[in-house]
């Protein structure tokens, strides 16, 4: 099957950086705003750090001062990401590989990865249609 008759769902991947990585990791790109303590660049394993991909330095902690706003954070960060101009780092990434979103929140669900994850599917769907 070719990367184009991928479904996006399965090229574009979610892990965090505290777990060893994959061969079937791809591109392994970090998007965090911050690096993850304890890990080195070594034992990371990126292609690269789109540090702008994250939500700003504002949105993050004050998401942070309370979990119970996930809505109106997720709500928050797709607003800034419809005005980021660094997501073609991992667009350009993804024409040509599996990519993985990496973090370090120890929340699989509740991260911002995974709403920008969602964020990239609907953009990339968007581009192919």
């Amino acid at each position: 099957m070719s990367q184009s008759s991928t479904p996006i769902e399965q090229l574009l991947k979610l892990r965090r950086i505290y777990e060893p990585p994959l061969k079937t990791d791809g591109k392994r790109i970090l998007v965090d705003r911050l690096w993850p303590r304890g890990i080195s660049k070594e034992r990371a394993s990126l292609f690269c750090w789109a540090k702008d991909a994250a939500p700003s330095s504002d949105l993050r902690r004050w998401y942070h001062k309370g979990r119970s706003r996930w809505q109106e954070f997720r709500l928050q960060y797709l607003t800034e990401l419809k005005d980021n101009t660094s997501l073609h780092i991992i667009e350009d990434a993804l024409n040509n590989d599996v990519v993985t979103l990496i973090f370090a929140n120890a929340d699989l669900e509740q991260n911002h990865a995974a709403v920008l994850r969602e964020y990239l599917i609907e953009r990339v769907r968007d581009s192919r249609a």
